[in-house]
């Protein structure tokens, strides 16, 4: 027989077996007993976390011969049918290569005819942010008023594409992230069924390389599995998935600590040569930093505890780092991490994080001696005056002949923006939070994509960020006013992305910075 991977074998067949998600299975099994389940549920929420599962186990639920029960029987011919596929009433669809408006109006089309074996026709349609609006439109009224014996099922891990007007006619359930306690609950049972021989630390590793889905943890074990001799142990898992031992970790952050830049570097330039993955080594110093920031604050929480695991070395490091310097090497981490994601050459970025970490050892030094500290402030205010007193005078002797240059400067460039004041105002009268937050938190995803799309376009606001919005326009702030110029140049690309990304039309107005 072929073999089948780990997530396709064990792959729920109940809601039990969904691990995580007991908010969304209890809802579903009460709405099933009671009788009352909707005609419309939306499923959204990352990436293996059971939405699909899930709606298949609803649909074998509902249509069970020996229902209605709190878990299919997966015994008689409605839930085996729905299982291998046979029975044509449940259809599960693939939004992302039938996103046109003529798969959607055969379904409109098919909807008003009785189901032919089992009690409840039920349309599953997977990642349904993919459909076109045309689609969308066409799949609207058939979805508020579908006939009594048709169930829609909607999963998706964008929801913020998908139309309001959709949304609003669905009973909504957010899957979330898988926690890594469950994940490693889960691949221990696994493991025993299969007969594997596994470490307990490689299933941890397992599990955080994960981050929350369940698909990829056995898609993981499975590679591990395949890349051992039989015996999967920590150092099959990091070879795998490119992650870095917590015993290195553990070394970085101690020549970091004592300043010793030269070992410091040497084991950086060791592991990218190992060919260890350079975000996934900055993921894990982040969060074994954040472990040790935790467990200083309180031992209690050594549950919450994502990456690190509490030995001897662990608690010698925590025991010496202080929490100042471990928050300001989690923030020069975390710009790193940011810049890694526009450079080609994450070697160097990882480098200069290092230098910049083993030089500020004195000014974290500087904060633990306060009066010398003190001392060393009032001697740059004394030069800060001295200058001033400088900058003044020079200003004086030399403004009469700055004025002619600044004149000649105003009427000959060629790039002169006017920034427009009216429209920004009208803007900040309708800006709200909300909608800022919302650009913000997407103004990643769309550096990304105009990227790919136009690399001119993207270079012309790298240098930006949003500081106000209303739900149709964006306040862009640049760094200087010939950047609001070339962006300008670009406006329907940027534009046009921006509105992709948002999922609604976006415009924008560039501003400068000092403005």
């Amino acid at each position: 027989m072929v073999y089948q991977a780990l997530y396709r074998v064990f792959r729920p067949r109940v809601f039990e077996d969904v691990v995580g998600q007991e908010h969304v299975t209890r809802t579903l099994q009460n709405a099933i007993m009671q009788n009352k389940f909707t005609h419309a549920y939306l499923f959204s929420g990352p990436r293996g976390t059971g939405k699909t599962s899930a709606a298949k186990i609803f649909a074998q639920a509902v249509n069970c011969q020996r229902g209605p029960a709190l878990e299919p029987c997966n015994e008689c011919e409605a839930c085996k049918g729905i299982l291998d596929g046979s029975i044509s009433d449940v259809v599960e669809i693939d939004a992302a290569s039938n996103n046109g408006v003529e798969q959607i109006r055969d379904i409109r089309d098919k909807v008003k005819y009785a189901p032919s074996v089992v009690t409840y026709k039920v349309y599953i349609i997977d990642e349904v942010h993919m459909l076109s609006i045309g689609a969308f439109n066409a799949l609207l009224k058939t979805l508020e008023e579908p006939p009594q014996h048709v169930i829609f099922i909607l999963a998706t891990t964008e929801p913020h594409k998908i139309p309001l007007t959709i949304i609003s006619r669905c009973q909504r359930f957010d899957f979330k992230r898988i926690t890594q306690s469950d994940i490693v609950d889960r691949m221990e049972t696994i493991v025993e069924k299969e007969n594997l021989e596994v470490d307990s630390n490689a299933l941890q590793a397992v599990a955080l390389a994960a981050e929350g889905g369940m698909r990829d943890a056995l898609s993981i074990l499975d590679q591990a599995v395949s890349y051992s001799d039989g015996h999967v142990r920590l150092d099959d898992v990091l070879a795998v998935t490119g992650s870095v031992s917590q015993e290195k970790l553990s070394q970085i952050v101690k020549h970091m600590h004592h300043k010793e830049m030269k070992e410091a570097l040497a084991m950086i330039d060791s592991l990218i040569q190992e060919g260890k993955d350079p975000g996934r080594f900055v993921l894990d110093l982040i969060y074994y930093l954040r472990d040790g920031l935790l467990y200083q604050a309180s031992p209690d929480l050594e549950n919450s505890l994502e990456r690190a695991i509490v030995d001897d070395t662990f608690l010698m490091l925590v025991e010496e780092l202080d929490s100042n310097w471990i928050q300001h090497s989690i923030k020069e981490w975390n710009i790193c991490q940011q810049e890694l994601r526009w450079t080609n050459s994450p070697k160097v970025f990882l480098e200069i994080t290092v230098l910049k970490i083993c030089g500020n050892a004195q000014s974290v030094a500087n904060q633990q001696n306060p009066a010398g500290y003190e001392k060393l402030m009032e001697k740059i205010s004394t030069l800060e005056k001295a200058l001033e007193q400088v900058k003044s005078q020079s200003t004086h002797a030399s403004q009469p002949a700055a004025q002619p240059q600044q004149r000649r400067n105003a009427s000959g460039g060629k790039r002169t923006y006017k920034v427009p004041y009216e429209r920004i105002r009208h803007v900040l009268s309708e800006a709200t939070k909300p909608a800022l937050q919302t650009m913000k938190s997407r103004w990643p995803d769309f550096m990304d994509q105009l990227k790919r799309r136009s690399a001119p376009a993207h270079a012309t606001v790298q240098n930006s960020q949003p500081r106000a919005a209303s739900d149709q326009t964006v306040i862009i702030a640049f760094r200087y006013e010939i950047h609001c110029s070339l962006a300008l140049e670009h406006k329907e690309t940027i534009e046009l992305v921006l509105s992709e990304v948002i999922g609604q039309s976006v415009t924008f107005l560039p501003i400068p910075e000092e403005e």
